[in-house]
């Protein structure tokens, strides 16, 4: 990963760790899927207006069924997850599960898009997932009233961006970044729209709300996209899919901060683990053929 592109990944991670805190504060009034409504309107709202070319409205129109496919797996399936979680869940410890996405984005990348993973990558696959379960055992209660349903949307919301980082590199990485970004974005918001509409909150909705609501538009979303698929362009969907390695950091401090989000020891303990084996999986962490051996042979 180049200099510019290791700038961009962590000015990606900050707006992506503040779209927890937004989501936290703004989902209990608006409700999931009219906050993804917003979120998807106003980022289309500002991105479209980039595709006001005869060219990029040729590649738009040309790829319409493909942005539209995009947009339902990386925008509105999992934000929607995410938002239903926050409503339930603290937003760090929401982006510490969220950090589970390099995870599916290797093992479906292997699985279905013949990208090579190698042995040692295993190990840090096998960590980041035991790091997860640390964080979130004592909470996998799936009674009425319990937090299991919504640690499973989260993930099943790493899971959509697994198959979207696959799906962008194989099928649209040749587009310009503005095509992927406006297209995709423009297509979850139609989605989105009659659900978002039919779902709308009949109470007002608070000024902190609406702050909240339009800061994850146009930070999270219309900017956040733009890094985002420049990214997978120049540095490929696993590597990409790393922004969640920082995430966590933006949000649990932020939420401590902002929110008076506790930091125990074993959110830490279990940030640490999930981490590491991210970072070893997608390869920031590179183990040498013994170190593997000894690592495995100590666990028997």
């Amino acid at each position: 990963m180049s200099a510019a592109d290791t700038l961009r990944l962590i000015l990606l991670s900050t707006l992506w760790g503040m779209s927890f805190i937004f989501m936290r504060v703004a989902v209990p009034e608006f409700g999931p899927v009219p906050l993804i409504l917003l979120r998807m309107g106003v980022g289309a709202l500002l991105l479209v207006p980039l595709l006001l070319s005869v060219r990029y409205l040729r590649l738009v129109r040309e790829h319409a069924g493909r942005l539209l496919l995009l947009g339902l797996i990386n925008h509105v399936l999992p934000f929607s997850l995410l938002a239903l979680a926050t409503t339930r869940l603290e937003a760090g410890f929401t982006s510490l599960i969220n950090a589970s996405t390099p995870i599916f984005t290797a093992l479906l990348g292997a699985l279905f898009f013949a990208t090579p993973v190698q042995r040692r990558q295993y190990l840090g696959l096998a960590m980041a997932l035991f790091g997860v379960y640390v964080l979130s055992a004592d909470r996998l209660d799936f009674a009425l009233g319990g937090d299991g349903w919504f640690i499973l949307a989260v993930l099943g919301a790493t899971f959509c961006y697994g198959v979207a980082g696959n799906y962008t590199r194989r099928h649209l990485s040749h587009l310009p970044v503005r095509v992927l970004a406006a297209g995709s974005t423009a297509a979850s918001a139609l989605i989105l729209l009659v659900p978002g509409l039919v779902l709308w909150p009949e109470a007002p909705i608070s000024g902190l709300a609406w702050g909240n609501g339009l800061a994850l538009a146009v930070l999270s979303t219309a900017l956040a996209f733009l890094l985002y698929f420049g990214l997978i362009a120049s540095a490929g969907a696993t590597a990409t899919s790393t922004v969640t390695f920082l995430v966590p950091v933006s949000a649990l401090l932020w939420g401590h901060l902002l929110l008076d989000e506790r930091l125990s020891l074993q959110i830490l303990a279990g940030m640490a683990i999930t981490l590491a084996g991210t970072a070893i999986a997608t390869r920031m962490i590179r183990l040498s053929r013994r170190q593997v051996a000894r690592t495995c042979s100590s666990d028997v």
